[in-house]
C-alpha cells in the first residue's frame, strides 16, 4: 500500500510559477513511477507528466512540456512538479499518482492516488 499527499496547490497569476509537492509513504513507494494529473471542472482527468521511478525518463503532455518539469527525491520519497508560465488554462484539481509498471498516461495505469491540490491561475 502507498500514500500520496499532495502540497504546493493555490492561487498565482498567469505567468506565475508554482511548485506541487508529492509525499509518498508506504513500503517501496520509491520503486514506483509517478504520474501528475490534473482535472479542470466538467472535464476527465487528464495526463500531466511521469517520472520513472530511478529518474532515468520523463514524460509530458504537450501542452505543458517545456513549461512544466517533474523531479523526485527519493531519499525523501517525494515527487515534485515545477510549474512556469501559469496559463488560466492549467487551473484545475493536481493530483498525484503511483504505478508499478513503465510510465502510463492513463488513468487506469496508475494504483495509488492522492487527494488532490488546487491549482488556480488567475487572468
Amino acid at each position: 500500500q502507498v500514500q500520496l499527499v499532495e502540497s504546493g496547490g493555490g492561487l498565482v497569476q498567469a505567468g506565475g510559477s508554482l511548485r506541487l509537492s508529492c509525499a509518498a509513504s508506504g513500503r517501496t513507494s520509491s520503486s514506483y513511477t509517478m504520474g501528475w494529473f490534473r482535472q479542470a471542472p466538467g472535464k476527465e482527468r487528464a495526463f500531466v507528466a511521469a517520472i520513472l521511478w530511478n529518474a532515468a525518463s520523463t514524460y509530458y503532455a504537450d501542452s505543458v512540456n517545456s513549461r512544466f518539469t517533474i523531479s523526485r527525491d527519493n531519499a525523501k520519497n517525494t515527487v515534485y512538479l515545477q510549474m512556469n508560465s501559469l496559463k488560466p488554462e492549467d487551473t484545475a484539481i493536481y493530483y498525484c499518482a503511483a504505478t508499478k509498471t513503465i510510465i502510463r498516461i492513463t488513468t487506469p495505469d496508475y494504483d495509488y492516488w492522492g487527494q488532490g491540490t488546487q491549482v488556480t491561475v488567475s487572468s
